[in-house]
C-alpha cells in the first residue's frame, strides 16, 4: 500500500506498511466516563473511524481496540450516596455510546474497560518491579512507583529531558523522584472498598497509564501497528505507557499517532475556563450528519475551531452535495449507499486516494469531493449523461467512505432518527442525574444542569410525577 502517516515519535512522515500483511492493529484512548461527552471527545473518535473506513477500503482488515477509563480520581470523586462510582462510570458510558452512535461511528473490534483488566495490570507491574523497573513505595501506603530513572530512554516520545517531565505526585507518598509516575494507588482512608483490588502490595487501584499497557496488549498482543489519542494525552499518559511497555520488554506500537484538539472562539477548549462544548450542543444544534461533516472535515492533526458560524456553514456545504444527489435520483441514476467497510478504492477519483493516503488529508478528499460535484452538475447542465452517472457513483463512494452519505441507513431514519435517541439518551441521562442531586440537596448542581439543558434549546418541565422535557422551537 502506499499510506504515509505522521508519526509523533519520529516526528516525521513515513511510509505505513502492517506488521501483519492484510491486517492493521489500532489501539485508541477511550474515554474517563466520570463527565458527559464534549465536542473533543467525539472529535478524536471520529478520526479514528476515519482511519477504520480507509484502511477497510483498502482491503485491509482493521482490529480496532478502544477502551473506556471506568475507575479515576475523578469518577471516585463524582459518586454520590445515590449513585456510587461504577454507577457513575457505566450512566456515564452510555451517554459516549450514545453520541458515537449519533456520529455514525461504529463501535470498535473491542471496547474493554480498565476494570476488566486489573489482573494483565498486576502481573504487569510485577514484571517491571523484577526488572528493576519499579518499586513498591517504603511507606506503607500501598502505592507502586515505576522508577523514570531506571530508563534512560524516558522522554522519546514527545522529546523532552527526565528533569521536566516531573507529574506532581506528593512525595509524601512514597516517591523517590519528582518524574517517576503511579502504577499501583494504595487505598486512601474514605475512599469506597468497591474501588480496591487485593495486590502483592496492598488493597488499591491501577494508576491510569498501565491500563492502556496492559488493555492494549492484551488484545493485540506485545506489538501492534498504531497507537492513537489526542494531541493532550501525549504526555504524561502516552510518554508514561511508552516507557513502562518497552521497559517490561514490550516492543508495544510501532506507530504513534495524535489528533488535533478543539478550540472555541481562538480558545483552546476547557472545562477550566467554561468554554466547553458538550456534545448535547451539538446535537442539537444542527443534523448529526452535518456535525459529523464538520467535525470530519478538517485535518486530523490540526485544531478544529468552533464558531457561532460553523455549524451553519459546514450545513450549506453539505446541501450542495445533497442537492447533486436529489438531481441524480430525479434523472434515474442510482445513488445507493454501501455498508461501512465495504467500499473499496475503484472508482474513486485520483485526487481523492491521493489525498487520503497522504496522512489522511481529508480537507483534500472533501475538496475532491466537491470539484466532483461540481462535475457532475456540468454534466447534466450539457447533457453528458455518462459523465454524470460516473460523477454520482464516485460522489456516492466517497461519502461512503467518509461515513456521510445521507442515503445511508444512518441518516435515513426520517430527521436523522440516530440523532434523536442519541439527544434522548443525554438528556435522560442528565436528568436523571438532576433527580439524584435535588435528592441528595445538592440544589447547586440541579440548577448547573437545568440551565446546561436550557442552554441548548431543552426545556425542562418539573411536576408531581418526574421530570419532562421539551425542545425549544426554532
Amino acid at each position: 500500500m502506499n499510506q504515509r502517516i505522521y508519526d509523533t515519535q519520529t516526528q516525521a512522515l513515513g511510509d505505513f506498511t502492517p506488521m501483519v500483511p492484510g491486517e492493521v492493529s489500532m489501539y485508541v484512548c477511550g474515554p474517563t466516563v466520570q463527565s458527559a461527552p464534549h465536542a473533543g471527545h467525539l472529535r478524536s473518535a471520529l478520526v479514528y473511524d476515519q482511519f477504520r473506513s480507509w484502511f477497510e477500503a483498502s482491503g485491509l482488515r482493521v482490529t480496532l481496540v478502544r477502551n473506556v477509563t471506568d475507575i479515576d480520581d475523578k469518577t471516585l470523586a463524582g459518586a454520590t450516596d445515590g449513585e456510587p462510582w461504577w454507577a457513575l462510570a457505566y450512566r456515564v458510558e452510555r451517554e459516549f455510546n450514545a453520541a458515537y452512535a449519533a456520529l455514525g461511528i461504529r463501535p470498535p473490534t473491542y471496547e474493554p474497560r480498565a476494570t476488566g483488566s486489573i489482573p494483565e495490570m498486576q502481573e504487569l507491574i510485577s514484571l517491571l518491579i523484577e526488572r528493576g523497573h519499579a518499586y513498591p513505595a517504603a511507606d506503607e501506603s500501598g502505592d507502586v512507583w515505576f522508577d523514570t530513572g531506571s530508563w534512560p530512554s524516558y522522554g522519546e516520545l514527545t522529546h523532552q529531558r527526565p528533569e521536566d517531565m516531573a507529574e506532581g505526585e506528593a512525595p509524601s507518598r512514597g516517591k523517590r523522584s519528582a518524574a517517576d509516575f503511579a502504577l499501583w494507588k494504595g487505598r486512601k482512608p474514605g475512599e469506597p472498598e468497591s474501588a480496591a483490588w487485593a495486590s502483592p502490595w496492598g488493597s488499591g487501584r491501577p494508576g491510569w497509564h498501565i491500563e492502556c499497557s496492559a488493555m492494549s496488549t492484551k488484545y493485540l498482543g506485545p506489538t501492534f501497528d498504531i497507537h492513537g489519542g489526542g494531541r493532550d494525552l501525549r504526555f504524561p499518559h502516552h510518554e508514561n505507557e511508552l516507557a513502562q511497555s518497552r521497559a517490561a520488554g514490550l516492543e508495544f506500537a510501532r506507530t504513534w499517532v495524535h489528533n488535533g484538539l478543539v478550540s472555541v472562539a481562538g480558545q483552546k477548549m476547557s472545562k477550566s475556563i467554561g468554554n466547553t462544548v458538550s456534545a448535547l450542543d451539538l446535537l442539537s444544534s444542527a443534523r448529526p450528519v452535518v456535525v459529523r461533516y464538520f467535525l470530519g472535515s478538517a485535518h486530523y492533526r490540526s485544531t478544529i475551531e468552533i464558531g457561532d458560524t460553523s455549524l451553519e456553514e459546514a450545513a450549506a456545504s453539505f446541501a450542495r452535495i445533497e442537492s447533486f444527489l436529489e438531481r441524480a435520483e430525479r434523472a434515474g441514476l442510482p445513488v445507493p449507499a454501501e455498508p461501512a467497510g465495504t467500499v473499496r478504492l475503484d472508482g474513486l477519483p485520483a485526487a481523492f486516494v491521493a489525498a487520503m493516503n497522504d496522512d489522511f488529508a481529508v480537507p483534500q478528499a472533501i475538496a475532491s469531493l466537491h470539484e466532483t460535484v461540481t462535475a457532475g452538475n456540468q454534466a447534466f447542465d450539457t447533457g453528458a449523461a455518462d459523465a454524470a452517472a460516473r460523477a454520482a457513483r464516485e460522489v456516492t463512494s466517497m461519502l461512503d467512505i467518509l461515513g456521510i452519505n445521507p442515503r445511508a441507513e444512518q441518516w435515513s431514519g426520517g430527521a436523522d432518527a440516530a440523532g434523536d435517541t442519541a439527544l434522548a439518551a443525554l438528556v435522560d441521562s442528565l436528568l436523571a442525574e438532576r433527580k439524584q442531586a435535588r435528592g441528595a440537596k445538592d440544589f447547586a448542581r440541579a440548577d448547573q444542569i437545568r440551565d446546561t439543558l436550557a442552554a441548548a434549546g431543552v426545556q425542562i418541565e418539573d411536576s408531581p410525577n418526574g421530570s419532562f422535557w421539551t425542545l425549544e422551537k426554532a
